[in-house]
């Protein structure tokens, strides 16, 4: 069974850091593209950062120049450095990870991609 599991949120103050970790764990055979989305009350979930397997990255314009998103291949695990937070960066974030998985069959192996969201972790930057 696959799942993203998330940490690193809290409560922070205006012009703080914090850093966001998603692990991806179970029988996968690769991870396509990462990302970060966030959804404040009473809006809708946006996109804040996305990386491919390539390591090419796409931020919202919120997010250009303070936050960062990279990944380690090899933990299967994708990491947003978030500094100098506003009080607008106040949201829950969600982790999304597009992956492949192998499925045995009669015919040999076909492969199947999922979309899987993490269960979001609550970031408050205070003013």
């Amino acid at each position: 069974q696959v799942q993203l599991v998330e940490s690193g949120g809290g409560l922070v103050q205006a012009g703080g850091s914090l850093r966001l970790s998603c692990a991806v764990s179970g029988s996968i055979f690769s991870i396509n593209a990462m990302g970060w989305y966030r959804q404040a009350p009473g809006k809708q979930r946006e996109l804040v950062a996305i990386i491919n397997s390539g390591g090419s990255t796409n931020y919202a314009d919120s997010a250009k120049g303070r936050f960062t998103i990279s990944r380690d291949n090899a933990k299967n695990t994708v990491y947003l450095q978030m500094n100098s937070l506003k009080p607008e960066d106040t949201a829950v974030y969600y982790c999304n990870a597009l992956f492949l998985v192998q499925h045995p069959t009669g015919w040999g192996p076909t492969t199947v991609e999922y979309d899987y969201w993490g269960q979001g972790t609550q970031v408050t930057v205070s003013s």
